[in-house]
């Protein structure tokens, strides 16, 4: 049954496997909390169809529309914790049906900081003014929070033993944990992910991730756990909390390194690769949400479609761009890129391929990025057209198939026999047009 389920890739942990196969997670879609949302099998079909199998899912209430996981008091009409919300799990149950049917894999995130504070604490069924559970009194919960949750005014990520050790409030929150994995342990399309964007100890993501191994293992089935950290700066030491625990976390997301352009994203996630080398603990590193639009505040419509692959060409398990405004949802945009690099990805075994951008020549720093397992294949990406040579020097003898894609269109738009220079062992690659978006896919010829 564990085989069958969602786990780092036997060959190459780097990446994921799936039913036993190697998989590499791509995506994109209009929501977060995409289990709320009213079309959301069409969504999932239309991401399907452009060759996307990877949703984040955040168990958030705070748009409009959306429920809450509890029932209301008939009586008061005040939330009753006790009462698990019967739509909102429905949701839930019906989104993680749809996802396992489609092989779509689900990255969920248990808790929303958000949900915690300012506008939306204020329609929370935690809130002690909305439910007949506990006063602010009895809680420690205030009633009003106006500052960012990064404020950490809110104790309510201090509940578990370790922290204030909570006991009016921690059994609210477990039992509603546990409702969640009575229904998502019985899936194996699904990653787990404590927090979104969180700045609280480390000791709260240790806790909730125990609590979900354990509930796991009485059901004998092994799941997969992050944490989701704020810093931007990957070397920022809270990322050390699941870069220095394998025990705790079986993968690690840097989603947040998608709010960095320039050589510092490109350079940040080759650090991380090295750093888990260097640990003897490698794990699938995975992006969950990249930011960039031209309608949003972190990064260009540009910044998002270069970040996307960068991810890829850096040996990410996974790439997905956020929702709007702050990224390119499933637009237009998005499904080109999702179904060109899917295009790309199946042409090639990307799990036995690993960063070569050593292997490029006269090159600017974002004039390509190679992806490449010597002397078998190659794949490198430019991102406004471009012209470098390539070593091909550790394939025996000089032939080799050079096939073009034009990102932007979806399409292979070339394909042709060619031969690497004799002295040199380089080959020479100018792409179709001196602008646009564009892959090449250099394979060795056996003979």
């Amino acid at each position: 049954m564990n085989n069958n389920r969602i786990r780092p890739y036997s060959k190459n942990p780097f990446y994921w496997q799936y039913k036993g196969e190697p998989v590499l997670l791509l995506g994109g879609s209009i929501e977060d909390n995409l289990f709320q949302i009213s079309d959301i099998e069409a969504h999932l079909d239309l991401l399907h169809a452009v060759g996307g199998n990877y949703v984040r899912c955040t168990m958030s209430s705070r748009d409009e529309g959306d429920v809450w996981p509890f029932e209301r008091d008939t009586a008061t009409g005040l939330y009753d914790l006790r009462q698990p919300g019967k739509s909102y799990w429905q949701r839930f149950e019906r989104f993680l049906q749809l996802t396992s049917e489609r092989d779509i894999i689900l990255q969920i995130e248990l808790w929303d900081r958000f949900d915690f504070a300012r506008a939306p604490w204020q329609d929370n069924p935690y809130n002690p003014k909305n439910n007949i559970n506990y006063t602010a009194a009895d809680s420690g919960l205030k009633e009003v929070i106006d500052t960012h949750p990064g404020q950490k005014e809110s104790n309510f990520f201090r509940s578990i033993p370790a922290l204030e050790n909570n006991t009016i409030l921690l059994p609210y929150q477990q039992a509603q944990i546990d409702q969640l994995l009575s229904l998502s342990l019985n899936y194996g399309n699904v990653l787990y992910c404590i927090d979104n964007e969180t700045n609280e100890s480390p000791a709260w993501g240790q806790y909730w991730a125990a609590y979900i191994r354990q509930q796991a293992s009485q059901k004998g089935v092994n799941v997969q756990i992050t944490e989701m950290w704020d810093a931007w700066n990957l070397a920022d030491p809270q990322h050390d909390a699941t870069f220095n625990h394998p025990e705790t976390y079986s993968f690690v997301d840097i989603s947040q390194n998608n709010h960095q352009s320039a050589l510092t994203h490109p350079t940040n996630i080759a650090l991380v690769r090295q750093r888990l080398i260097d640990s003897g603990h490698i794990r699938p590193m995975n992006s969950v949400k990249i930011y960039g639009a031209n309608s949003g505040r972190y990064g260009s419509t540009r910044d998002a479609q270069e970040r996307f692959w960068r991810n890829i060409f850096g040996g990410m398990a996974s790439s997905r761009f956020h929702r709007p405004p702050s990224g390119l949802g499933l637009g237009l945009i998005a499904q080109a890129h999702i179904r060109s690099m899917r295009m790309l990805t199946d042409q090639m075994d990307v799990t036995t391929c690993v960063p070569h951008n050593d292997l490029l020549a006269h090159r600017s720093w974002n004039e390509a990025f190679c992806l490449a397992n010597p002397g078998v294949e190659y794949a490198v990406f430019f991102p406004d057209g471009g012209d470098i040579q390539l070593d091909v020097s550790a394939a025996t003898g000089g032939e080799f198939t050079l096939r073009w894609l034009d990102i932007r269109d979806s399409k292979w738009v070339s394909e042709e026999t060619i031969t690497a220079e004799p002295t040199e062992g380089t080959m020479r690659l100018v792409t179709p047009q001196e602008e646009g978006y564009w892959a090449a896919l250099v394979q060795h010829v056996n003979e």
